[in-house]
């Protein structure tokens, strides 16, 4: 019978410090590190539409705007976890670490074929456990599909949205983004 394959954990620290040097990022999820799927075109016009519209909405104020390379931390009484979501939103001006947050306000994830099933299912669990997120946004890149999840009090509730007029309200940060706007310059067979 062969030996069996060593499994590695790491500390949060050692990945955080490993993920500085690489090239291609990676997810920590409780001492395993997982490398992250590359994106195509299509997938990053839609971060940049949204990043493009929700900027300017938040011009001066707490509400600041990520894509992409910005970590989110999430730390919860069993495990630590460290994931890159498409476009995160941090409301809280004491939220500073330098290349995370761990209080954001409003989560998107742009769906793909090799990581829909985690941000409909992991991703989703881990980023609900977060006290100040409000809004998580799931995004199909093959249709005009919008998934909103938004917490009210501790309840959350899920509207889909698919027409180009429908619009995301973000009451709370002040702001909202039509899916026209999502999807702008993208068309669909």
């Amino acid at each position: 019978m062969p030996a069996a394959e060593q499994f590695q954990l790491y500390t949060a620290e050692e990945y955080l410090e490993e993920e500085a040097s690489r090239e291609v990022r990676h997810e920590y999820l409780g001492g395993t590190i997982h490398a992250m799927a590359g994106a195509n075109r299509r997938h990053n016009e839609i971060v940049s539409s949204i990043l493009a519209h929700l900027r300017p909405q938040w011009k001066g104020g707490p509400c600041k705007v990520f894509i992409e390379a910005v970590k989110l931390h999430i730390k919860t009484s069993l495990s630590e976890y460290f994931y890159y979501p498409d476009v995160m939103v941090g409301c809280d001006p004491s939220d500073d670490h330098e290349y995370c947050l761990e209080r954001p306000s409003i989560l998107f994830e742009v769906l793909s074929p090799p990581t829909e099933q985690i941000d409909r299912r992991e991703k989703l669990l881990a980023y609900q456990a977060i006290p100040t997120l409000r809004h998580y946004v799931v995004v199909a890149h093959d249709e005009r599909r919008v998934e909103w999840l938004h917490c009210e009090g501790n309840a959350w509730s899920l509207t889909v949205l698919t027409a180009a007029d429908d619009r995301i309200e973000f009451p709370e940060q002040g702001a909202t983004l039509a899916l026209a706007e999502i999807y702008e310059g993208i068309g669909f067979e």
